[in-house]
């Protein structure tokens, strides 16, 4: 990163890996509140494998994408 600029957001996997969490994590709160309470525990999950992955480096959505989308290098 000597002699690049650094942009934030500028991983297309990235960005890809937070409209996918952020949109399931939205639906689910939306379904909790206006068609059963289970939707809360679906968001719950996904806040907890976000927790977990900030830990240990390892987020299964971010795997997967970095294996389907092909790399800009």
């Amino acid at each position: 990163m000597a002699n690049t600029l650094y942009r934030p957001g500028a991983d297309p996997e990235l960005r890809v890996h937070d409209g996918i969490v952020g949109g399931s994590i939205l639906l689910s709160v939306v379904v909790g509140m206006q068609v059963d309470p289970v939707g809360f525990w679906l968001a719950g999950l996904f806040a907890a494998v976000m927790f977990s992955s900030a830990f240990t480096g390892f987020c299964p959505i971010h795997f997967i994408l970095c294996k389907l989308m092909p790399s800009a290098d």
